[in-house]
């Protein structure tokens, strides 16, 4: 749950009032509602310096959260396209070179079977983690309904555990089993470690455990949403988007949400930690909702998606920050929404998230790109 939900409310606004949006590119011929060609780089904004040789992978529903294998050389995502046979978010992957989704459906690694988010490789990219709520029915869960006074959730699904899969869908290990939300599982460059979100203590806390599940030590500990966790490159600190209720009336107001299994993702912020949960520092102070962090290859930046600079709530690009939260850069110029970016393990390459190009529909795609410093 890292999470489809808010590029969804944020399409959902778009259809209401944004479908025409035009934004100058590369190519001056080409709009953000109707591009007439996908040469290399004509997916790319004028501004978008880092991005060279983009590639749109998917191209229809909602996609998101693709991460790569050890070996850079394939993706793991989660998609609700419909012409794929799925009533909502399953576990794919896919060959981002070789592989054409235009024509073909990638293969399905879930069971098919409740609600799934947030996969990652293993070590030896020849199995998976994945969270499903499959064990608390096959069916998937309700989405949450508009609640009074209009404020935008997220659902935290309290039958949401961690699995082991291998790569024809078989699952092999259950990571977790305690009552409550378990999701959001990552691992670290080294193999070694697994972080996720955890309701365990009653309130949503970072957790890390060794990769077989065994030793499994909380991380966070204040009043709020703890998640959306990566590993820095040398595997000694994690990032992650964190909201931090303040005033009486914020604290009663996300008390009673989590009592109810949501949790309002509008004010986020972004945190690092040191995997020992020692030296935890705020890095962002922008306002609004900050989230989807990653480390840059360096580990010395974070890229993060944020919607501080919209007008209408729903305009997400990609930022750049140092750890000290000095030096924030534009990255990504999309008018509608770019986020979960996720740089390759050599560097190389960045994948992401994107409304660019979805010839005004609300589909959100996969895009890869080269990725220059």
């Amino acid at each position: 749950m890292k999470s489809t939900a808010i590029f969804k409310a944020g399409l959902f606004l778009l259809m209401l009032g944004s479908c025409n949006i035009k934004s100058e590119k590369i190519s001056d011929s080409e709009e953000v509602t109707g591009l007439v060609s996908e040469s290399a780089d004509s997916l790319i904004y004028a501004e978008e310096k880092h991005f060279k040789n983009i590639k749109q992978l998917t191209f229809g529903g909602d996609n998101a959260e693709a991460y790569w294998s050890f070996d850079n050389k394939l993706l793991v995502f989660q998609s609700n396209f419909k012409e794929w046979d799925v009533a909502c978010d399953q576990i794919f992957y896919m060959d981002p070179e070789n592989d054409d989704l235009r024509n073909g459906r990638p293969i399905m690694i879930s069971t098919g079977l409740g609600r799934t988010t947030c996969a990652y490789f293993m070590p030896g990219d020849t199995t998976f983690i994945y969270a499903s709520t499959h064990l608390g029915g096959d069916n998937c869960p309700p989405e949450p309904e508009r609640i009074p006074g209009g404020k935008y959730v997220w659902p935290v699904y309290n039958t949401y555990d961690i699995f082991i899969s291998d790569m024809h869908g078989n699952i092999i290990q259950q990571l977790t089993n305690e009552p409550g939300y378990d999701a959001e599982a990552t691992i670290s460059p080294q193999g070694d470690k697994i972080v996720f979100t955890s309701t365990r203590s009653g309130d949503l806390e970072l957790y890390i455990m060794d990769i077989d599940g065994s030793n499994i030590v909380q991380i966070t500990d204040e009043l709020g949403y703890d998640g959306g966790a990566f590993f820095s490159p040398d595997g000694n600190m994690l990032v992650f988007r964190s909201s931090r209720p303040e005033t009486e009336e914020e604290i009663a107001t996300y008390k009673e949400l989590l009592a109810n299994g949501l949790v309002q993702p509008t004010a986020m912020e972004i945190y690092v930690v040191n995997v020992n949960g020692t030296d935890r520092r705020q890095v962002t102070d922008l306002g609004k909702a900050n989230w989807a962090p990653f480390f840059h290859p360096s580990g010395k930046k974070i890229i993060f998606s944020s919607n501080h600079k919209g007008t209408r709530g729903f305009e997400f690009n990609l930022y750049m920050v140092n750890l000290d939260g000095t030096g924030l850069e534009h990255i990504s110029r999309d008018a509608i929404f770019d986020a979960f970016p996720m740089f390759s393990h050599d560097g190389k390459k960045i994948v992401f998230s994107s409304n660019r190009n979805n010839q005004g529909t609300r589909d959100t795609n996969l895009f890869v790109a080269d990725w220059v410093e």
